[in-house]
């Protein structure tokens, strides 16, 4: 069953990056950066489900305008709230589960990097019960935040960075 999610999820980011691909300068092949103009990008199975068990950058976005990332998180009660000022995320839940709030008040708001500000939590916003097969869009410059995860997600995210 996870195996089939896996799958369904790199079909699903396929999708995704496809028209961000076109629109962007192109230079990698199986993995890595190269010279290439039309290289396309291939990642086997076993390194996808391996980038779940640790998590962390499948692509690192190198001469593109995008990442892909492979996220998962245990049991826990809120995570730190984030905002990107440049980043639109495009999360595509495999398993599991989260309360995950966009919008509203970033409370404690301190930058942590370029264009990047963390905090303890979000006022007010809306909040989404995320579930496998979900997919939620968080443009650049809204906050968002895991409030809660009952067991455990894995996701993909996709980060589109504004120029």
């Amino acid at each position: 069953m996870k195996s089939n999610s896996i799958k369904v999820a790199t079909i699903l980011v396929a999708a995704l990056i496809i028209p961000v691909a076109a629109t962007c300068q192109q230079s990698a092949s199986t993995g890595n950066a190269s010279g290439s103009s039309n290289a396309v990008l291939y990642y086997p199975s076993s390194q996808v489900s391996a980038g779940f068990e640790k998590g962390g950058a499948l692509f690192d976005g190198k001469d593109r305008n995008y990442t892909v990332m492979t996220a998962h998180r245990e049991k826990s009660g809120p995570a730190t709230a984030e905002l990107h000022e440049r980043d639109t995320d495009v999360f595509y839940v495999v398993d599991g589960s989260a309360t995950f709030v966009t919008g509203g008040k970033m409370l404690d708001g301190k930058s942590t990097g370029p264009n990047e500000v963390r905090g303890s939590g979000i006022d007010g916003g809306d909040t989404h019960q995320l579930n496998k097969g979900d997919v939620i869009i968080i443009p650049a410059g809204v906050p968002h935040w895991f409030k809660e995860v009952p067991k455990s997600v894995s996701y993909f995210v996709v980060k589109v960075i504004k120029p």
